[in-house]
Parts: C-alpha cells; structure tokens; sequence
C-alpha cells in the first residue's frame, strides 16, 4: 500500500495537480513533443553531401526540410569561364555516375546552335548511344545495389558493383578515364572505339545479364526486402506531373515519357527498345522500372554492335575538328588554327538553344546562350536529381525515419547535379 501511495504522489508531482483521477485520460490531453533533428549531411545513406532537418513525433516524420548544396559545384557559373570545350570535364562532374550522358547532352545543345545537329558522322553517332547506355547501365547498377545494401542485402550489392566495375573498365578502354571521361567532343568523340571492343563488350552483356538474373532471385520476391520497399514513399501520377518527375521515378508511377523515344534523338529512332511502366509509384516500383530498363539497355547494345558503321567520329567541320597533327606541326595556317581553336574555343554563334537528352535518372537538359565568342554567356543545366529531390519532403511525409533510407535510395539524388 505505501507502494501504492509514492507512486500516487509521484503522478501528482508530475502532472501538477492533486485530484488526478485517470492518469491515461491526462496524457491524452498532452500534446506530443516534436524533436528536430539532423540527418546528414554527411549519412551514409544521403548519396551526397544532404542535410535534411527532420521534424519527428517519435519516430514519425511530420516535416523534413532538404537542404542540398554541400558540394559547391557550381557548374552553370563556371560554364561561363570557360570554352564550350573545357565545358565536358565539368559535365562529368555532374552525373558522376553516368558521365558520358552528359557529355553528349552539353555537345548536342552547342551542336544544334551551330546547325552541326545533320552533320555528325553516324559512327561518331552509334559509339555516342553505345556509351551513354553503358553508362545508363552503371547508373542503374550503382542505384539498385546501394540501395539494397543499406537495406541490409549486402550480397546483392557486391555482386552488381562487381558487374558495374566490368562496364567501368570496358568505358576505361574507350576514353583512358574510368569516371571522368571527357570523352565527347562537339561535332563527334574524341577518338574511335579500341580494337576487340565489340566482343568484350558482348561477354560484359552477358556476363552482367547472369549477375542481374542472381539478384532478382535475391531481391524480387525477398519479404524483408520488398516489405521495405512496396508501398513506401509512393507517388501519385498527377503529382508526379505536377512536380515535373520524369526518368525511373515518373514511370514507376506511371507517367509514359521518355526523351528516346517522345523526343528521339541520334540513331535511337533505328534502335528498338520498350519503355517500362509501373503502376504505384513506390520505391518498388522504382526498383522494378530500373531492373528493366537494364535490360533494355542490354538490348539496345547488342542492336548497335551489329549496326556499328564504319566512317570518321569526327565531324570535318572546321569550326570544330582540329586540323591533323602532321599539318599542325608541320604548316603556319594549321598551327594557328589549332592555337585560336584550343586558346579561344569553338565559336558558336550568337542565339540560344536548349537540348535535352534521357539521362541515368530522367530528363537532362542544358540551356546556352551563347554571344558569338568561344566561351557561353550564361548556360544552365536541367538537372533530373535537382527536380527531383524537391519532391523528397511529399515522399517523407507521415513515413517513419528509418523509410527515409529506401526513398533517399530509390530517387537516386546525385549531389554533383544538385549544385547549382
């Protein structure tokens, strides 16, 4: 019974009051404590430098404000100190996943300024498709296998890094970069293909098509995996519309656009190839949508390799191809014209142009306005992740901290396109 006293006591001091009836109806009428808190900017599962400031009743999410901007990229302010040429390296640093996409993005928006887009020579147009679905598939390897990993499938993630260090060593041997490439150039690429490239590349399909048949058999049907997942951080295809999500996240929800197909570009209108849709817009959905965009990635290359032209990867344009070495060494007019081209950069002539290509994770667009010199005036890039990072706080809303994991992961935020 003195038990019984201290303890109502104790409720007394607690509450301040004295005639405490029925203590479950006074908490009840307590309002809950909300808590602030800082996840990132440096969590491992932020895929970047991202603070999101989490406002939480418990464990629930009631408001998360995301505040990208840590990797101080500034690609557009720096595009504008530079020649349309020394724009490629930045590029690279954008989508660092799947790099050579944007180099191809920022050579067609010069392109269609200068009315190069008719006069790219074809091989120089299948080797460009050829990289940019290498990379597609990189990009779609590296977001599945993180993801999972943070999700405890640690197998699965080793096993499709394995597969993405293939593409990343095979991309080494186009460009003699294995991440930053710079490999694209306005009016072509760089250099052609290295010899036996077709039949590494086709034991890396096949190879990879084993390793991707092993982790669906992992994953698909795994019930911590997909309870993880399914119906979590799902979006609406009216909102996905509204927010202007596209690529992965916009078809998982059911949103039938892609730029290769509603807007075809270099020789995808000969390739053929479907464009997978999904129905909830979840973070399952957004996984299922990748896991068949690689493959038909996978299909797209296996078309190219047989297609695959002979010809020039350069266009013979002056305004953009360097005059052979020989001549430049050995004559005064191709000496200077190789000194203005590399010192002063490609001309573009003055206008404005916007160009957009599919990217890793959607639509990639870049917008010049050039003033007729050899560097931009101003250019800005449409970033896919930029856009789609504004819709993370709808997707966090009324979930629990710990789904904050699988919908970061499954947007697939790629920081170096989030700093403006």
């Amino acid at each position: 019974m003195a038990l019984a006293g201290d303890a109502h006591t104790l409720k007394q001091l607690v509450l301040g009051r004295k005639d405490v009836q029925d203590l479950s109806d006074t908490e009840q009428e307590l309002p809950p404590d909300l808590m602030t808190v800082n996840m990132g900017p440096s969590h491992p599962a932020m895929h970047g430098t991202v603070r999101i400031v989490l406002t939480v009743d418990g464990e629930k999410i009631i408001k998360g404000d995301v505040q990208p901007g840590y990797l101080h990229r500034c690609f557009e302010k720096e595009a504008e100190y530079a020649t349309y040429t020394q724009v490629f390296p930045y590029t690279d640093r954008l989508n660092y996943v799947s790099p050579m996409i944007n180099n191809c993005g920022w050579a067609m928006a010069c392109e269609k300024l200068m009315g190069l887009t008719t006069k790219i020579p074809r091989r120089a147009e299948y080797i460009r498709v050829i990289v940019s679905e290498l990379s597609r598939i990189t990009d779609h390897l590296t977001c599945v296998g993180a993801s999972a990993m943070e999700l405890g499938a640690f197998t699965p993630f080793l096993y499709l890094l394995k597969a993405r260090e293939w593409a990343y060593e095979l991309l080494e041997k186009v460009s003699g970069a294995r991440l930053t490439h710079s490999y694209v150039r306005i009016g072509g690429v760089s250099k052609d293909l290295p010899e036996n490239f077709g039949p590494e590349l086709t034991l890396l399909l096949d190879r990879t098509a084993e390793v991707m048949t092993e982790c669906e058999n992992l994953l698909s049907n795994n019930k911590i995996f997909r309870d993880r997942m399914a119906g979590i951080g799902a979006i609406t295809k009216e909102d996905a519309i509204r927010t202007g999500c596209v690529g992965p996240i916009g078809r998982s929800a059911g949103v039938d656009y892609d730029v290769r197909r509603d807007f075809p570009y270099s020789i995808y209108p000969e390739l053929e190839f479907d464009v997978p849709l999904g129905t909830t817009g979840d973070c399952y959905d957004r996984y299922l949508v990748r896991l068949e965009e690689l493959k038909q990635s996978m299909r797209m290359l296996r078309q190219c390799l047989v297609q695959l032209p002979e010809g020039p990867v350069m266009s013979d344009d002056h305004r953009v191809a360097l005059p052979p070495k020989a001549a430049t060494y050995n004559t005064i007019e191709s000496m200077i014209r190789h000194f203005k081209h590399i010192m002063d950069g490609v001309r573009v002539p003055a206008g404005e142009a916007y160009s957009f290509v599919e990217g890793g994770n959607g639509e990639l667009g870049f917008f010049i306005v050039a003033d007729g010199t050899g560097r931009p005036y101003k250019a800005y890039c449409r970033s896919p992740a930029f856009v789609h990072l504004s819709t993370a706080e709808m997707l966090f809303k009324g979930h629990f901290i710990a789904d904050i994991v699988p919908i970061f992961g499954m947007i697939n935020m790629i920081g170096g396109e989030c700093d403006k």
